[in-house]
């Protein structure tokens, strides 16, 4: 772990990726230094992004059960916590960990298991639209 509670990347190839990200969002990292820099200023800088990443998740929490990226979007959020929470990082490694496992057993499937599962979840969007729509029509 960092000092800040993010964690390291210790090999080779996340160092690259650490730098490259780094010179991508280095205005950030002045603004959050400026920030803790000023009396209070850490604690304001955590409960902004405490409170920023709530609302993205939020946002994709209502867009759940429409088509579109619900799921992207929490794990945006998640990620925005995760910058200053050691909590929310191992949570979002653990999430992530859990949808590549998810995507690996589904390739290893056969074609007509997948077929199952991708009809499935259009059923399973279709009644949740279903559901929205009568619920919006006062049932």
């Amino acid at each position: 772990m960092t000092g800040k509670g993010r964690p390291e990347r210790p090999d080779s190839e996340g160092a690259s990726e650490t730098s490259a990200s780094h010179r991508r969002f280095a205005w950030l990292e002045r603004l959050r230094r400026g920030v803790r820099a000023l009396p209070g200023g850490a604690l304001a800088w955590r409960i902004g992004v405490g409170l920023l990443g709530l609302l993205i998740i939020l946002v994709g929490i209502v867009l759940l059960p429409l088509p579109g990226p619900g799921w992207l979007i929490i794990f945006l959020g998640l990620g925005v916590w995760a910058s200053e929470f050691a909590w929310a990082s191992r949570l979002l490694r653990f999430a992530r960990g859990q949808v590549r496992r998810w995507t690996d057993w589904i390739v290893r499937q056969p074609r007509v298991v997948q077929l199952l599962v991708g009809a499935l979840g259009i059923l399973l969007l279709a009644a949740l639209i279903y559901a929205a729509w009568r619920v919006s029509r006062g049932i």
